[in-house]
């Protein structure tokens, strides 16, 4: 296969999936706004659920947390000291892992002994396209 079709069929697919991901985008948008407006009618109507097409739709609350900016090391604190060590779990993000561990095969051309058995480490060849 010709190297200049391989590379427009990348460019093409490429293109594809950014327009599909903008239009996800508008979907998830419209989803959001007329799933508020059928919460505000039902809960308007003092309906909880309601059948329509085969389908059963039902008025439900969740509840969401999140832990408030910088707050999380006393949140995780505060569990440990009130006996709820069980769901706090240290970690390392795993982009913070790679760009550490590529920074050290960078600088030394490996990483420590100890550490190489611990972590996996590939290498994956790719393409950047760029307008010019």
């Amino acid at each position: 296969m010709d190297l200049f079709i391989i590379a427009d069929d990348l460019v093409r697919y490429r293109d594809q999936k950014k327009e599909i991901e903008e239009a996800l985008k508008e979907i998830n948008e419209l989803i959001a706004q007329t799933e508020e407006q059928l919460v505000n009618s039902m809960v308007e109507e003092e309906m909880q659920n309601f059948t329509r097409n085969g389908r059963q739709f039902i008025l439900t609350n969740r509840t969401y947390a999140n832990a408030k900016a910088g707050m999380m090391p006393e949140i995780c604190s505060w569990m440990k000291d009130n006996g709820l060590e069980d769901m706090v779990k240290e970690s390392i993000h795993p982009q913070t892992l790679q760009a550490w561990v590529k920074e050290q095969i960078e600088e030394g051309g490996a990483l420590p002994e100890e550490l190489s058995e611990l972590v996996n480490v590939y290498e994956k060849s790719g393409i950047s396209i760029r307008k010019k």
